[in-house]
């Protein structure tokens, strides 16, 4: 089995932490993206993330994905190591993901500071694991939603999802009936990914940020009302959802909802900034829109046994869900 650990078993490692540091503002916690650290006049933002499959990009996912939980925390990317462990010695493959992370990491001004590479027999594929750092005096925490505040959605779902799977199972796509322009726009995605200006256009504006990764939207918004202990009501209609990624979706057999999402970010802003920031994220060129808003939550509402003691939950089209479920991509994976 691959994907995240269940909340039950996760809240047990982050009740681990070691020792107490006044300095840290925003330690381990559940649905929080970075840490951060007080550095005095500035925060320091650190996040760590691994990336195991999407073969055909892992370099290039691999940094943004871990650039872009900093990003969403209000901070400009700015160092990065990379630990690379390899399931053999063949040349070709690192030679590939290391022109891959050089080039990412290029393409957003970050540098790549250290790391470590080793081989690993063990595995069946190539597996990394990036950290990154940056400075900002304009912190922006997962968990800082306000009852009120409007949930706004950009790019949309399943940007990174739907090019995984373009690349990855671009001949079943193929086989069952997909347009070759479809799936050559779709493997386009990946040249989205990056969330970092749409974090710099909203982080002034909004009171939480939160990039959608594993488990698509529908658990980037568990993430985020847990992390801020608010429901989310969201309407499925209002997520905008491209129509490649209808089609590829449909024709996989997933729920745009609910495979990886990285490429879009979730913006928790009050009503009265609502049109501010979707109108920089127009002017600047990035799609984005309001998909529902947040309210005090109701322990009392739904099926009160799923609810796992986590105080904040997504409401979506009147279910109210607090697990974030598993990624629909990982089955495809695991019968490939």
């Amino acid at each position: 089995m691959i994907g995240k650990l269940d909340p039950a078993v996760l809240s047990r490692v982050l009740s681990r932490t070691g020792a107490e540091n006044p300095d840290v503002l925003t330690g381990a916690a559940y649905g929080e993206d970075a840490a951060a650290i007080d550095l005095g006049e500035e925060t320091l933002v650190v996040s760590s993330d691994p990336i195991s499959l999407a073969a055909e990009s892992a370099g290039t996912l691999g940094v943004h994905i871990a650039a872009n939980d900093v990003a969403a925390s209000g901070a400009d990317p700015e160092f990065l190591t990379n630990v690379i462990f390899l399931p053999d010695d063949d040349p070709d493959v690192l030679d590939t993901l290391t022109t891959q992370l050089d080039a990412a990491a290029k393409s957003i001004d970050v540098a790549i500071v250290g790391g470590h590479t080793e081989y690993l027999s063990e595995l069946s594929r190539p597996t990394l694991s990036l950290t990154c750092l940056g400075r900002t005096d304009q912190y922006v925490p997962t968990g800082g939603v306000s009852v009120g505040d409007r949930i706004l959605l950009t790019k949309g779902a399943a940007i990174e999802g739907t090019a995984i799977l373009a690349s990855d199972f671009a001949s079943t796509l193929r086989d069952r009936g997909v347009d070759e322009d479809a799936i050559d726009t779709a493997t386009g995605f990946f040249a989205e990914i990056s969330v970092l200006p749409e974090s710099r256009l909203s982080r002034e504006h909004a009171n939480a940020m939160h990039d959608p990764t594993e488990g698509g939207v529908r658990a980037g918004l568990v993430e985020l009302a847990a992390a801020s202990g608010v429901d989310l009501v969201i309407e499925r209609d209002r997520v905008p959802i491209r129509p490649e990624t209808e089609t590829i979706c449909a024709a996989m057999g997933v729920d745009p909802l609910v495979i990886f999402g990285s490429g879009a970010l979730l913006v928790s802003v009050p009503p009265s900034e609502t049109e501010t920031v979707v109108s920089a994220l127009a002017d600047a060129g990035i799609d984005a829109a309001t998909i529902g808003h947040a309210i005090e939550p109701d322990a009392g509402a739904g099926d009160p046994e799923s609810t796992d003691d986590v105080e904040g939950a997504l409401i979506l089209d009147g279910e109210r869900i607090a697990d974030p479920g598993r990624d629909e991509l990982y089955p495809l994976w695991e019968s490939a």
